[in-house]
């Protein structure tokens, strides 16, 4: 027996006496849990890095987990026996369909795995776009406020070559201001405005426009989530249930706590900075 359903079928016993025939349900359910609480400093790690894909490495390292358990339900053994309510864990949805229809005991079962799985990408869906939004409203605005550094030494040569009298000179400088902002593929200038506001790194209009789409297709990925469990057995969908659940209150927590952290710096500026002008 190898070291998941060894696990399962343990924690399994210990809920027994409180949910009979559906402990082993629960018991996947509790070594979900387990799993990601393993893999939370990995997820907060990638939490810090601000990437569209956040959280993929967590994801790739529970692939094994998941296969194991794949294994265990579909290949025979201890835990393929185990039911949740009506609907044995190793059981598919076409099974519930041909044992008592779409509204029957096992059919029952899946349809309420589906409507969590269902809530669950709906919720996920709901806050990734709405977090999309907010940051391409703050790049905009950080993109907007952002001094062009170039344009204005040019444009501070021209107004020294007018001072001087030399119309030339002014043309030239004027030509030269002119030429580092209209030029197509002037990121330099984008990026030298950045460093001016304080060494923020600012996107350009098309990694916005990136940034953007990404956001608005990424959190739409958790309503996949159904199809695979419409294919997978039971004690898959739990899994793929908890872990998406956990994804989604993980992240909204990981959001809480870099708000209150920014808060705090906020503050603690804000009552330097009235300490130092009382001075």
């Amino acid at each position: 027996m190898s070291v998941f359903p060894h696990l399962v079928a343990e924690l399994g016993r210990l809920l027994e006496p409180v949910l009979a025939e559906s402990a082993t349900a629960a018991a996947i359910v509790l070594f979900t849990v387990l799993v990601r609480l393993a893999l939370y400093p990995l997820s907060r790690a990638a939490f810090r890095g601000a990437t569209p894909v956040a959280g993929m490495l967590p994801l790739l390292l529970q692939l094994p987990v998941f296969f194991l358990m794949y294994r265990a339900f579909t290949s025979g053994g201890e835990l393929l026996g185990h039911r949740l309510f009506a609907a044995p864990l190793g059981a598919r949805w076409s099974d519930a369909l041909g044992d008592g229809g779409l509204f029957g005991a096992q059919g029952l079962v899946f349809l309420g795995l589906f409507g969590a799985i269902a809530a669950v990408a709906t919720w996920s869906a709901v806050r990734g776009r709405r977090a999309a939004a907010v940051a391409a409203a703050a790049a905009a605005t950080a993109a907007a406020s952002a001094p062009a550094g170039p344009v204005g030494r040019a444009g501070a040569k021209a107004k020294a070559g007018t001072k001087g009298g030399t119309n030339a000179g002014a043309k030239g400088a004027a030509k030269g201001a002119a030429k580092a902002g209209t030029k197509p593929g002037a990121k330099s200038s984008v990026k030298a405005g950045a460093a001016g506001a304080g060494g923020v790194v600012e996107l350009s209009a098309e990694q916005q426009e990136v940034m953007r789409k990404l956001g608005g297709v990424l959190p739409l990925l958790s309503f996949a989530t159904l199809i695979t469990a419409a294919v997978l057995p039971l004690a898959a969908g739990l899994y793929m249930l908890t872990t998406t659940a956990w994804s989604v209150v993980e992240r909204i927590w990981l959001q809480h706590r870099k708000e209150r952290a920014e808060e705090k710096e906020r503050a603690e500026r804000e009552a330097d900075g009235g300490v130092r002008s009382s001075l």
